[in-house]
């Protein structure tokens, strides 16, 4: 709010010196005082004005000169330049003014105010009373009446500037030095609360340089696993930290510790806003809107680059960035240990609030295998946290907001994993137009994922549920877990089979569950599952990958094959031979080509089943040709469409086609 009304009426300065200039430019008592217009006059009253629009903008910096030489050397030249300018224009101006003479004049009243406010160095309340006099003589050469109307803007404007007198404090014969090579020696002899202010938001301003640059060389130093802890402190300026330190003692020693605490606080929060959320890590601000705007890929790489990115913000906000703000509070309000205290805690209050919402969120969101995994890494990770909240924030709101959203996340992790065996097989089905191949079901790829993840985490899982129990629930976690687990496993077979309803042929869906049933083999045999699900599962598992097989081979080549028999006692005609030939030729072309683009899982499997049907149709095929050629003679090879290394090739090009799920 200070600062706020600083900038007014610094803004209230600059303006109207600009309006007092510019009108005065244009009055009578110009051109009385310095005849007509011409080149020069133009050139030099314009680089006079800007160098007087300058002063007044940067009244500020007025402030780092306050000896008494400095403020009795202004206060003369003041006094000079008015006394010479009146002797001249009571001489010169006999007739009634301008509006321009009395609007400049009244400007550079409110100008001569507004620098009261910015700067004690002797001359502004002069200057005021210069030309509210001023004001109010040429209002009586208009109309004597009118000397109330001057004398009510002057009251004003003195009850106005009077009221700044309020936050001014005296030290008598007191003097702080701001120590360092080069000192600077501050007189508190009435200084104001603006003043103090400004000095230290100047001490602040010369470390917002360092603090900056601090940023991307911290990132080098964690990246690098660099020891960080003392790295912070070391980098930024002894003396500045120190200025900083002897300004804010003289504030908290005039009694504006309010003031002084909140600027601080504000100027604290932005670089800690800068490193957290905008420039290094990139962290949004929590909300569930964004990803209601996204398809599911875009929603999930979103949601990882977010979470990677909260893991390392927590983390080095956490490690090094609040235990540096601590250092830097205790060290500046050295000797306040009250303002110090309330300084940390507001400096970090809103970005560790920042990094909770976003861990409660998580909790929050919509039920996935992904949200359920993150959720345990981070109430892993807010746990190794909860000792540095401890230490950063005793007993403070920060630290039960912690505990209460690790609490959450724990809470939700059991709840979510209690009903993942509904949740996890809810996959979205696959259009109509998409060409069924037997390959591997999402629902299989999905919930084998999730089992070999969860398994994996089990330690993790089993801790929750037995930290976080449901009431009534007296089952071990252990036991809880690995019933769960059963559970899934047992429904996916089902949920397998019930996708094949459309599927009308039965070899293709004997394939199918070959194919499911060995991508959970492998899965297994990659993460040793049979620990958590015993041998047994496993090995009946294989048995229905046998069964599943051998329905294959009968319903694709048990009819092919019967096309091929001929009983040597049978009265064999040509005719019906002829049918054979026909039929085997129509049904074996129709089963290469539609196997072609089937899909196999296991290589070893694809290999077993080629070398099967060359094992059993080559021989039969051979016999079934011979007496086809001792009843035909020539004519038989009118109705052979394969020879032998014909139906070799044709078989060798079944299952080509290389699964999705397997790239």
């Amino acid at each position: 709010m200070i600062i706020q009304i600083e900038r007014l009426f610094r803004f209230v300065s600059f303006t109207s010196s600009v309006v007092g200039l510019l009108c005065y430019a244009l009055s009578s008592s110009f051109n009385h005082l310095f005849g007509d217009w011409n080149s020069w006059k133009i050139i030099l009253y314009t680089l006079f004005s800007f160098i007087i629009s300058l002063l007044i903008l940067f009244a500020k910096i007025w402030q780092s000169s306050r000896s008494l030489r400095f403020k009795a050397h202004t206060a003369f030249l003041v006094l000079t330049i008015t006394s010479v300018y009146s002797f001249f224009f009571d001489k010169e101006m006999n007739e009634k003014p301008d509006s321009f003479s009395l609007i400049s004049c009244a400007a550079f009243a409110i100008m001569s105010m507004s620098l009261s406010r910015q700067s004690q160095c002797g001359f502004e309340v002069d200057l005021l009373y210069f030309f509210l006099g001023s004001l109010i003589v040429l209002l009586m050469k208009i109309k004597l009446q009118l000397f109330f109307v001057g004398a009510g803007f002057s009251y004003s404007l003195i009850i106005i500037r009077s009221s700044f007198t309020s936050f001014n404090t005296t030290a008598e014969n007191e003097y702080l030095e701001i120590g360092g090579e080069n000192s600077v020696v501050i007189e508190m002899t009435s200084l104001s609360l603006s003043s103090m202010m400004q000095q230290f938001m100047t001490c602040t301003e010369a470390l917002n340089h360092e603090s900056t640059s601090l940023i991307e060389r911290l990132m080098e130093k964690y990246n690098t696993d660099t020891d960080t802890r003392d790295f912070v402190m070391d980098t930024l300026s002894s003396r500045k930290i120190d200025n900083l330190h002897e300004s804010a003692k003289l504030m908290l020693a005039s009694g504006y510790e309010k003031e002084c605490s909140d600027a601080y606080s504000c100027w604290r929060r932005v670089f800690l806003q800068e490193c957290l959320i905008n420039k290094i890590f990139g962290l949004p601000m929590p909300t569930t809107n964004i990803n209601n705007k996204m398809d599911k890929n875009e929603r999930e790489q979103y949601s990882d680059t977010m979470f990677e990115r909260w893991m390392t913000a927590s983390d080095v906000a956490m490690t090094i960035l609040f235990p540096f703000e601590q250092q830097l509070c205790n060290h500046v309000f050295s000797g306040f240990s009250s303002a110090a205290s309330t300084c940390f805690f507001e400096v970090c209050k809103e970005a560790t609030s920042q990094l909770l919402c976003f861990a409660d969120v998580l909790a929050s969101g919509s039920p996935t295998k992904w949200r359920l995994f993150k959720m345990l890494q981070i109430f892993e990770h807010l746990g190794n946290l909860i000792t540095k909240f401890q230490s950063l924030f005793p007993e403070s709101m920060l630290l039960n907001e912690a505990v209460a959203v690790r609490n959450r996340l724990g809470e939700a992790s059991r709840d979510l994993f209690m009903e993942m065996h509904n949740v996890i097989f809810r996959v979205p089905t696959a259009k109509n137009t998409v060409k069924f191949h037997g390959d591997i079901h999402p629902v299989t790829s999905e919930v084998i994922s999730y089992v070999s993840i969860a398994c994996l985490s089990r330690q993790k899982l089993e801790n929750i549920l037995q930290t976080y129990s449901k009431d009534g629930n007296e089952m071990e976690a252990s036991s809880f877990f690995v019933k769960q687990m059963e559970q899934i496993m047992e429904i996916l077979p089902k949920k397998l089979i019930a996708k094949l309803k459309n599927c009308k042929d039965p070899a293709l869906r004997h394939i199918f569950m070959v194919n499911n049933r060995s991508h959970i083999e492998a899965i297994n045999q990659f993460y040793e599952l049979e620990t958590i699900f015993g041998n047994d599962w496993f090995q009946n598992n294989k048995a229905k990958i046998r069964q599943n097989v051998e329905l294959y081979k009968r319903c694709s080549w048990n009819m092919v094959l019967d096309f091929l028999k001929v009983d040597k006692n049978d009265n064999i005609t040509e005719e019906l031979l002829k049918e054979k030939i026909h039929l085997f030729n129509t049904h074996f072309e129709e089963i290469c080509r539609v196997q072609s683009d089937w899909f196999v899982y296991d290589n070893d499997l694809r290999e077993e089943i080629i070398s099967y049907v060359e094992t059993v149709l080559l021989p039969a095929y051979g016999i079934f040709i011979g007496r086809l050629q001792d009843i035909l003679g020539n004519q038989a090879y009118d109705y052979i469409t394969y020879g032998m290394l014909e139906i070799q090739d044709r078989l060798s090009q079944m299952f080509m086609l290389y699964s999705s799920s397997n790239l």
